[in-house]
């Protein structure tokens, strides 16, 4: 039997797995010579290119401050109606922008609005108190809670093409920020008034119906003890023991007792449906408000212009009133001031001392960074995939 001599070489397939294997730090240095004048030309034309995309495409960057400012003890905004806003109008900007009630040439700002995002980064609120603050004065007094939460003022960021669409752009989101606000704060007051008139009015309706049904049957008993009374007048007679004429034992109280306790019972209720009456007139007169502010509420999203357009409804409601309907001027002057509640604190609550300014564009060094890097590995991986398939080529003609 022959015998099979080991062969001193190793296979070609086993050689050539272990040729591969093998990453020489020698090879690696020999590839960076030969191609280190085209990595960096094309590092150069990278950064050349990323600097000319930033003269083209870079946007100027401006800022805007708004004051929130404590009248009357109370800031204009706290943490919650902040944060309210901040999950609002982003919905707000999509519909105005779905509707087509964006404000002329202000599309794309509106456009970023409706991005929770943009309101994450482009307005940031300054507390009273900072982390760090927090942090070092913790445990020195609960009355610095309040203190972390307070909100000092907004500051607003806007991009634009040119320093004064920069300027245009942070206008119109502080512009939006207030009027959308308002709007908000409107609908919602506007909300709960229709729901009174739509629930409380059937249930006002009812009451009045089970108290005149009441009435009516206290009517017939002081009709009938009046009868007694005529039948029988030696019986208003006082009585030693004490009765209630509420009481089961009632009826055994001399009879003009009786008579002045139901005929008090009626005038009791004629005073409830009186009462009732007069909450229906003033909940006719706010179905008669909504019917109208409902109108103008679908017309605009901008809640400043719809405060003064309600107010002007309550004036002219307010003038065709009877002066002597005194529940009617209630309503209108409760309307009233929670309208001008509404304006004050989205025009003199959140106000600017300064004007809106330009900081120039930013971010040439990261363009010029991004451009030099893209361009780096373009050309490493080009030069990687030519060598790979110089190196297949010469395998494959062996």
């Amino acid at each position: 039997m022959t015998q099979i001599q080991n062969s001193p070489n190793p296979l070609p397939n086993q050689q050539s797995r272990e040729f591969e294997a093998e990453i020489s730090l020698l090879d690696i240095v020999n590839f960076l010579q030969g191609a280190w004048k085209k990595l960096a030309l094309a590092a150069a034309v990278g950064a050349i290119l990323g600097l000319s995309g930033w003269f083209l495409m870079g946007s100027y960057s401006a800022e805007y401050v708004l004051l929130n400012n404590n009248n009357n003890n109370s800031y204009a905004l706290d943490i919650v109606s902040w944060k309210m806003l901040q999950k609002s109008l982003p919905n707000l900007a999509a519909q105005a922008v779905g509707e087509n009630k964006a404000p002329e040439n202000q599309a794309s700002i509106f456009n970023a609005m409706s991005n929770d995002a943009w309101w994450q980064k482009n307005v940031v609120p300054s507390y009273a108190l900072s982390k760090a603050d927090i942090k070092d004065l913790a445990g020195i007094s609960k009355d610095l809670d309040a203190a972390s939460t307070t909100i000092l003022s907004l500051t607003l960021t806007a991009g634009g093409t040119s320093k004064e669409q920069s300027i245009e752009n942070v206008r119109a989101a502080s512009q939006f920020l207030r009027s959308g606000g308002a709007y908000l704060q409107i609908r919602s007051l506007l909300n709960g008034y229709e729901g009174q008139t739509l629930n409380t009015v059937a249930d006002l309706e009812q009451k009045i119906t089970n108290t005149q049904i009441e009435m009516g049957y206290q009517i017939e008993r002081a009709k009938s003890l009046e009868e007694l009374l005529k039948r029988f007048p030696g019986s208003n007679n006082s009585i030693n023991r004490q009765y209630n004429a509420g009481d089961s034992d009632g009826k055994f109280l001399p009879l003009p007792t009786q008579i002045i306790a139901v005929n008090t019972d009626i005038n009791q209720n004629k005073e409830v449906i009186a009462r009732l009456q007069k909450r229906l007139d003033q909940l006719a007169l706010a179905k008669n408000f909504l019917e109208q502010a409902l109108i103008l509420q679908d017309q605009t999203f901008d809640g400043l212009m719809l405060d003064k357009q309600l107010l002007e409804i309550e004036s002219n409601l307010r003038a065709k009133l009877d002066k002597n309907d005194s529940n009617g001027l209630d309503f209108l002057s409760t309307i009233r001031t929670q309208l001008l509640s509404i304006q004050v604190r989205f025009t003199k609550g959140l106000e600017a001392n300064t004007t809106p300014t330009s900081r120039g564009k930013k971010g040439m060094m990261k363009s010029i960074a991004g451009g030099l890097a893209s361009a780096f590995f373009l050309m490493l991986l080009a030069l990687l995939g030519q060598r790979v398939w110089q190196t297949v080529k010469s395998g494959g003609a062996k």
